[in-house]
């Protein structure tokens, strides 16, 4: 069993998937794979299936029934990967928005800086955005200021998706009570890692944006970031303050 693990949620990743994959498996680390896909239509599944034996044991697959969202595949995931044991979780987008060749740099500070989170940040030096037309630059890099304004976390890029994270911080996670779906996980997830003041760093990536496939960015996505974000914030006001994260119970 390697240590690494990336788990990439799929919903019509045909075209990027067996790509990806094979991206991966060529760094320089060993990471293995897990595929988190939610009945998609265009055979996704089938084309992860195919390359099973190629990668024996290294590749795994989860298949849903339904399309549940973002937030919810990773949360399969972590699960599945704290009952494997795996020492270091990544979630990582199938449409090389999130460089593979980036993956060896965020498990290196993770393993080396005695950190509990890292995160692949567009905006810690800069702008470092391919492709993208400005307006959605300035909503992304607009949000992560709003988020920062509303949380008062320390973050840059507070929607990243590039992410890593130890078994230590996974194991702390009531995933029961992760209530974004959308891209707005991200933002909780790191909001909830740094109230139990996990420690984290941000390593600048570039993001480049897909050539394949279709964005799954929709209007409902946005709202549930805007106001989301507000509500997770009183609602911390009135909770009992989190332990550090050294001093929580580690339950699965």
């Amino acid at each position: 069993m390697n240590t690494a693990l990336v788990i990439i949620p799929t919903y019509n990743e045909v075209e990027n998937i067996k790509l990806i994959i094979s991206a991966i498996f060529k760094v320089s680390e060993k990471f293995d794979i897990l595929v988190v896909d939610d009945n998609s239509p265009d055979g996704t599944a089938d084309a992860v299936i195919s390359l099973q034996e190629k990668y024996s044991n290294h590749l795994f697959l989860e298949s849903r029934k339904d399309k549940l969202g973002l937030g919810t595949a990773y949360i399969h995931g972590f699960k599945w990967a704290l009952k494997k044991d795996y020492e270091y979780v990544f979630e990582m987008d199938a449409d090389f928005s999130h460089d593979p060749n980036d993956l060896p740099r965020l498990l290196n500070a993770l393993n080396t800086e005695s950190l509990d989170m890292v995160i692949g940040s567009r905006y810690i030096k800069g702008v470092n955005v391919v492709n993208w037309p400005m307006s959605r630059v300035l909503l992304s890099y607009g949000a992560s200021i709003y988020v920062n304004l509303i949380t008062g976390m320390p973050i840059k890029d507070t929607t990243a998706g590039f992410v890593g994270y130890s078994k230590k911080l996974l194991s702390c996670f009531d995933f029961d009570n992760i209530r974004f779906v959308g891209y707005a996980f991200q933002i909780e997830m790191k909001f909830k890692a740094y109230l139990m003041k996990a420690p984290f760093k941000e390593i600048p990536v570039i993001f480049t944006d897909r050539t394949r496939g279709d964005s799954k960015m929709t209007k409902g996505i946005i709202s549930e970031a805007i106001f989301g974000v507000i509500l997770m914030k009183i609602k911390s006001l009135f909770r009992k303050p989190n332990a550090n994260l050294n001093t929580k119970r580690t339950t699965h």
